[in-house]
């Protein structure tokens, strides 16, 4: 129609996806002026403005353009939403509103209420009220449309940085930066509509509200917290409508989808779903229970909280407030006759041995652990205190889940960088015969998916089923590394192999897939240990590993900087620890906390770099642990951080480090990897005869 329409009329047309538009035309045009007349500037030539309107034949307001402004006009057409997705982009979503409050017009609000009396905001109804109750359903209702799932307000010095979260990473929304003049507002406004107590700024604060939109009605839980700069509130975003997706569509492959049915099809048992917070267990089970829900069958959950509402399932919503727990729960449940049980999560013995006992007693019960893969499952059931006999007899299976982002379709492309290690680890973990017919692809960025190149989220799984041999090896309480073994030996698909599988297919990338996974080969050996020798007569014991921190033991001079070693931008798994004083021996520096998972963006053996997740203060002495690939030592000494770039549009850290207390041997070998994919490198290049 577009097309049509500007041959008949012999106007031109604009398209905003492959056009940037120069930030001096748009400082020139106010903001006001702008959204009042409904037109985006596109250049400015001269003393001619060329505007993009979607009502080319309105002369009256080009004649005011002109008068206002100074300027002739050049009009082409566009339609109307790109107009507003533009006028959105460029001056920020709110950006009117803002201004509006700013000069002090404000217009009566209005507020609807359901058939319960309980206070309902509509989002869209008040959008173009000038006021900061508007400017809060602004900020919702854009993070409804772009799929947010959470929006972080967070206080700084002379700033207010409001985030998405979308696809499990958070984005900068598109904000102008005068609303940080309207926090104390802002934050008073949600919390009128959360039932929060506004005076209240010393302690921290939860609470729930109710919005609604044309299509959707949507549950908030909002959670505050004191900062030295003001409150810092979170808003998960929990739609009440959820179109409750089949288990193809969540990521199970045919044969997994399969085998997964026949799990939840069972008389009775436990199937537990692991992993961390927000790797969307839940979504999971919810899926079970839609595929099982029917008129013969009484479901009953119990959750913390109920996060969708679902036709013919009982749901039930814990209270700690009032002692309404998990286990009080659960023994209450019982009462009720249920076929199906879902409990949300495990996080005690007495839930645990009452959700066991229920399956024991012709019961099917779905929940959840925290574990980092299945074969943890049961070592930390065991490590609550369950007997193992309890365990062995009960359980059915344990599936560890985790989510990857998808490529954006959009602009999806293949990437043609060699990635020699990556494609070798994908041929053995899938048996492939040939690493060079392996493709990757990847996103490029663009308006689709906010230039993150990923759009939507899938799971990836690894299903193990409790056969004879591990239920008779759970007896003897062993490690979770022996079960998984055991597990592999039957057929076990890692989660390291389930994504490579969604790599081959084209649906994510290779990092996408190391950032939740861990290299399937490692997961049978011991935590290695340095061997420290006191003296030639003193024997050699086994400690933690830590070096002594005294700066004359360390080469002054930078390897890495220095560039004398040859250096390969192949990426090569990594693992870092932060350190700190060990609490003995202040001389000693000692790793803690969580290992962290990355891949190098260039190495050679006197440093690399690497994108991090965590922001990593410059100077800081980090622990880290090279993976060179199978039948390669792994490397491990401290390096000191030289370099932090912030990528402001990934929201991520590019850390260049240079290694510290690195020994001769180790850094010999790690120059002769790095040489040894160079060659393979020039040898792919060299064109055939």
């Amino acid at each position: 129609m577009l097309i049509v329409l500007s041959q008949t009329l012999n106007l031109g047309t604009v398209d905003f996806k492959n056009l940037v538009i120069d930030q001096a035309v748009i400082n020139k045009i106010p903001i006001k002026f702008a959204w009042y007349y409904k037109f985006m500037p596109v250049k400015m030539e001269g003393n001619i403005l060329t505007i993009a309107s979607a009502t080319p034949f309105d002369v009256k307001t080009q004649d005011e353009i002109r008068v206002h402004l100074g300027v002739e006009i050049n009009v082409v057409l566009t339609q109307e939403a790109e107009l507003t997705e533009a006028l959105k982009k460029y001056y920020g979503f709110a950006s009117d509103t803002i201004d509006r409050i700013l000069t002090k017009k404000p217009k009566k609000a209005a507020v609807s209420t359901s058939d319960s009396g309980q206070w309902i905001e509509d989002l869209e109804k008040q959008s173009e009220d000038p006021t900061v109750a508007s400017l809060v359903n602004e900020i919702i209702l854009e993070a409804y449309k772009k799929r947010a799932t959470d929006i972080h307000i967070e206080p700084y010095r002379n700033k207010v940085r409001f985030r998405y979260r979308i696809d499990g990473v958070l984005i900068d929304a598109n904000l102008p930066t005068d609303v940080k003049h309207f926090l104390l507002p802002i934050l008073s406004r949600i919390k009128i509509m959360a039932n929060l107590s506004i005076t209240e700024k010393r302690l921290p604060q939860d609470g729930s509200a109710v919005v609604k939109t044309k299509e959707q009605t949507m549950d908030l839980r909002i959670s505050t917290i004191p900062t030295p700069r003001g409150e810092s509130m979170v808003i998960r975003i929990l739609p009440s409508k959820v179109t409750l997706l089949s288990l193809e569509k969540l990521g199970f492959k045919k044969e997994s989808a399969e085998l997964f049915r026949y799990l939840i099809q069972k008389p009775h048992g436990i199937v537990f779903i692991t992993g961390p917070t927000g790797s969307g267990k839940t979504t999971t089970l919810y899926a079970c229970l839609n595929e099982i829900n029917s008129s013969q069958r009484k479901i009953i959950t119990i959750e913390d909280p109920v996060e969708y509402e679902m036709d013919g399932i009982t749901q039930v919503q814990v209270n700690p407030k009032v002692n309404f727990t998990f286990s009080t729960g659960l023994r209450s449940l019982l009462r009720h006759d249920p076929d199906i049980i879902m409990v949300g999560e495990v996080r005690d013995l007495e839930t645990a041995e009452i959700a066991i006992r229920t399956a024991l007693t012709g019961h099917l019960v779905f929940s959840t652990l925290h574990t980092n893969d299945a074969a943890s499952g049961i070592t930390r059931l065991i490590d609550m205190g369950v007997e193992p006999y309890l365990v062995a007899s009960s359980v059915e299976a344990f599936v560890a889940q985790r989510l990857i982002r998808v490529i954006c379709s959009e602009c999806k492309k293949e990437d043609t960088t060699p990635m020699i290690s990556i494609k070798e680890e994908m041929a053995r973990g899938l048996n492939i015969a040939d690493a060079t017919q392996i493709k990757i692809y990847r996103g490029q960025g663009c308006d689709h998916c906010n230039f993150t190149g990923f759009f939507g989220r899938i799971a990836i799984y690894e299903v193990l089923i409790l056969s004879d041999n591990i239920r008779v090896a759970i007896l003897d309480k062993p490690r979770s590394e022996k079960i998984k073994k055991i597990a592999m030996q039957e057929g076990l698909v890692t989660l390291r192999q389930y994504g490579w599988r969604a790599v081959v297919d084209g649906l994510t990338t290779p990092e996408e897939v190391m950032n939740v996974t861990v290299k399937d080969e490692y997961l049978q050996k011991e935590v290695e240990s340095v061997k420290v020798k006191e003296s030639p007569t003193t024997k050699a014991t086994e400690v933690p590993i830590q070096r002594v921190r005294k700066s004359e033991d360390w080469p002054t001079k930078s390897g890495y900087d220095s560039r004398i070693y040859p250096r390969t931008f192949d990426p090569i798994e990594l693992q870092y620890h932060l350190t700190k004083p060990d609490v003995n021996n202040p001389q000693l520096l000692s790793a803690y906390g969580v290992a962290y998972t990355a891949l190098t963006e260039d190495l050679s053996a006197g440093g690399l770099r690497f994108v991090s997740k965590v922001e990593i203060p410059l100077g800081s002495i980090i622990q880290i642990t090279l993976h060179l690939g199978e039948g390669q030592k792994n490397i491990t000494c401290l390096a000191k951080i030289s370099r932090v770039e912030e990528d402001r549009l990934s929201n991520v850290f590019v850390i260049v480090v240079n290694y510290m207390d690195i020994s001769s041997d180790d850094r010999v070998i790690v120059n002769k990897f790095v040489k040894s994919i160079v060659r393979r490198e020039i040898k792919l290049e060299v064109p055939k005869n």
